[in-house]
């Protein structure tokens, strides 16, 4: 950037009205270096924020591939035979649940199991501040509509958790955490026994590439037959 010249004649330093221009002028040139150097850590910043903005910065999420789960991982195939006999089993297990939460990413279905370990959270709350903002988090984060994880419910239950939310009980999401469980135990559970990421685990083989990436299909609670609504937690 190009700094105008300023020449100054017959100059007398020694006298106090002329050193006083001078620490102004001097002044003045100090701003304007400040200035160009905020100007450069700037363009810096900007730089820097494209550059980690490109893939090769970031975790891999092409539909050709998926997470490396067997990576890392120290479970045995004797304790993931176990996952498959029930899916409560499958989630008291510290890396069963990471398992599964790694496969719902797969899916991009994640929130569920999300909205279901914040719930698990929410009721080791003691103090009811603590309850008031871990609720006001999970509703604002799961429950409203365009949450940014928004879980399936439908909406009676929302409509109740709306009205509760302002003086929330351990109780307040207990019906919307077992629809939830309930969906991913009869939909989500199912096809996790059948993916590579449980077959590899339970075969103890390095884990393979896939090409499942979609969505899972959504359901409503009222989708499974038989299941009735336990509406009396809100009574």
């Amino acid at each position: 950037m190009e700094k105008p010249l300023v020449f100054f004649s017959q100059l007398n330093m020694s006298d106090p009205k002329e050193k006083s221009f001078y620490k102004a002028i001097h002044a003045i040139g100090k701003e304007a270096l400040s200035k160009d150097i905020k100007n450069r850590g700037k363009e810096k910043r900007n730089r820097l924020s494209l550059l980690l903005q490109k893939p090769e910065f970031h975790e891999d999420v092409n539909p050709g591939r998926s997470e490396n789960l067997a990576k890392g991982t120290s479970v045995s195939p004797e304790e993931a035979v176990k996952w498959s006999e029930s899916f409560d089993k499958l989630l008291s297990h510290k890396d069963g649940f990471d398992a599964f939460t790694r496969f719902l990413k797969t899916e991009f279905s994640e929130e569920n199991i999300e909205f279901w370990a914040a719930c698990e959270d929410f009721k080791k709350s003691q103090e009811p501040h603590q309850l008031f903002h871990k609720a006001q988090a999970i509703y604002e984060k799961f429950i409203q509509n365009d949450a940014p994880q928004e879980v399936n419910l439908d909406f009676h239950t929302k409509e109740v958790i709306f009205k509760s939310i302002s003086q929330p009980t351990i109780h307040s999401f207990d019906a919307a955490q077992s629809r939830v469980y309930r969906l991913m135990e009869q939909d989500s559970y199912t096809r996790f026994l059948r993916s590579d990421i449980y077959l590899d685990l339970i075969n103890g083989r390095p884990h393979r590439t896939t090409n499942l990436r979609r969505r899972s299909r959504s359901f409503t609670f009222n989708e499974f037959p038989g299941e009735k609504q336990d509406l009396a937690i809100w009574l």
